[in-house]
């Protein structure tokens, strides 16, 4: 019952991310004004705001002017609640469990507002890196030290790549990978970075060879290091371990 619980928390939380990456990007309040469509303005009643339910039952539009819900806002609301799911089967019953959710839910954040914006927005990374901080000494898994370590690692590897090519790497994606690296620590920041760059490489050249992007097109990197920090939270030590066992 804890874990369909946890579950339904992850939903009811991702239907509060998509009011942040609505308005986040805007400069907008998440508080006021109440929940309204951007299309007629109307403000949303009780059944239009059921998380993933009320999506279905008006099958992706308004009820007022037919106009279209973003499918994102569905994917958000499932996605989380996976994500929720698949943390309390790896830290059921824990403290680990909220941590991580806490850290999965931000990035969720900084990765949606990124493919819609290509924007990781200052008022997201710096109070992330401030709560990480304040956590630190109180994460389980990894000491204090690691988990300093790995955030400047994290913030000097990107650093150096954003200093000498500016055009490729922004200062928002170095401000990001300090967070991540406050997150999971060392040597967590390492396979982080390494699988980031892996996975960012294969699926920017499998959309070039494809021509679905042209060879100047940006291409957001924040969505790679928030979805590999992610699966490093939730399988890091399993990763490393069966590195090591190959080597």
């Amino acid at each position: 019952m804890l874990g369909i619980a946890f579950v339904l928390l992850g939903i009811a939380i991702g239907s509060f991310l998509n009011v942040c990456i609505d308005r986040l990007p805007r400069g907008g309040s998440i508080i006021s004004p109440p929940s309204n469509c951007d299309s007629c303005g109307r403000k949303l009643n009780l059944p239009d705001l059921i998380p993933i339910l009320s999506y279905l039952a008006l099958r992706g539009k308004c009820r007022h002017c037919k106009a279209p819900i973003p499918i994102r806002t569905l994917f958000v609301e499932l996605g989380t609640g996976m994500l929720f799911g698949l943390i309390w089967l790896q830290y059921p019953e824990s403290a680990t469990a909220m941590v991580v959710a806490c850290y999965s839910a931000i990035l969720i954040l900084i990765l949606a507002i990124d493919l819609e914006h290509h924007k990781v927005l200052n008022r997201l990374t710096y109070p992330a890196i401030a709560l990480a901080l304040i956590a630190a000494p109180f994460t389980p898994g990894r000491s204090l030290g690691e988990l300093l370590l790995g955030g400047a690692i994290g913030f000097g590897i990107l650093f150096v790549i954003a200093f000498v090519y500016p055009a490729g790497m922004g200062m928002g994606d170095v401000k990001l990978a300090a967070f991540i690296g406050l997150t999971v620590g060392y040597p967590g920041i390492l396979l982080t970075m390494f699988l980031s760059f892996v996975i960012g490489g294969l699926i920017s050249g499998a959309l070039l060879a494809a021509r679905l992007i042209g060879r100047r097109d940006p291409i957001a990197f924040a969505p790679f290091l928030a979805a590999v920090a992610i699966t490093t939270m939730l399988y890091g030590e399993q990763i490393l371990n069966w590195w090591a066992g190959r080597t």
